[in-house]
């Protein structure tokens, strides 16, 4: 069934300081658009005259602070209609009045954090099979999410991992995420963070599974389930693995690093769009 509802996946800008151990400066000619500002102007397409836009962070460890700067942030947008839906509990997710404001929202998005926090919250829960329904059904809803927001919207995500020089089998978590979109893997703040070799380790050991790498202040907007445009200042990395000719990545020890040949990888930038089920550019 091809979804009606749009996915809008953004790479992040949590952290504003500088990452410990930082050493890459990054300098941009292009003036960056919030997710804010990118959601705005999606939703203020849709026919009404007033949009309720329903936040959920579940995946902040802190969610009260972090729900009140995106309600600030959306106020600043000139949104008034923006509401909270909290998820905590169990009881949380079959809630009937949580439901109703699903059915009725214009868009839902969910904010940075931990992409396990969000789903062992939100995964196997009334809100997610009515989020579900309403994305593949109504053709006037949006559902975001930012940094681990973006990372838990796939069926297949990455849980965890660590960064390093080489690549090592125990190196990455692969787990299961709120299925909203099969066949893709998506990682975030992928640029600054040096991500590449974690995505290209997920991306090795499920190569049916197209690897994106969203970088800050970017975002993949993506309708009918399949057709990807880039939005906003920076780039999106593709990373297929369809025509690996050759990887340990199954046979190795723990002790010995990983190789892989014959990745394919591309470049999006703003306005560029990509088939992630055919992959190949649009245009």
């Amino acid at each position: 069934m091809i979804p009606k509802g749009q996915l809008l996946i953004v790479g992040g800008h949590e952290n504003k300081g500088e990452e410990p151990g930082e050493n890459l400066t990054i300098h941009k000619k292009r003036i960056s658009q919030s997710h804010f500002e990118i959601l705005g102007k999606l939703i203020s397409k849709i026919p009404r005259k007033h949009h309720l836009i329903e936040i959920i962070a579940s995946a902040s460890a802190i969610p009260d602070e972090m729900e009140e700067l995106y309600l600030e942030a959306y106020r600043k947008e000139g949104f008034t209609e923006v509401g909270i839906i909290k998820v905590e509990t169990a009881e949380d997710g079959s809630k009937p009045e949580s439901l109703e404001r699903i059915r009725n929202a214009h868009a839902v998005f969910f904010t940075g954090g931990d992409q396990n926090r969000l789903i062992s919250h939100i995964g196997q829960t009334q809100i997610l099979s009515a989020l579900i329904h309403k994305y593949h059904t109504d053709n006037n809803f949006i559902i975001g999410g930012t940094s681990a927001g973006a990372m838990a919207v796939p069926d297949t995500i990455i849980g965890g991992g660590l960064i390093r020089e080489a690549v090592f089998k125990d190196d990455i978590k692969i787990t299961k995420g709120l299925g909203l979109i099969k066949d893709i893997i998506v990682d975030t703040h992928f640029i600054k963070r040096g991500r590449f070799a974690r995505l290209a380790h997920a991306v090795a050991l499920h190569p049916h599974i197209l690897g994106v790498g969203l970088g800050e202040d970017t975002a993949l907007l993506i309708t009918e389930g399949d057709i990807a445009e880039c939005l906003g200042s920076g780039m999106v990395i593709i990373i297929d693995g369809s025509s690996i000719a050759h990887t340990n990545i199954h046979n190795v020890d723990d002790f010995t690093p990983i190789v892989m040949d014959n990745l394919r990888v591309g470049i999006l930038a703003e306005g560029s769009r990509y088939l992630l089920k055919e992959r190949k550019f649009l245009d």
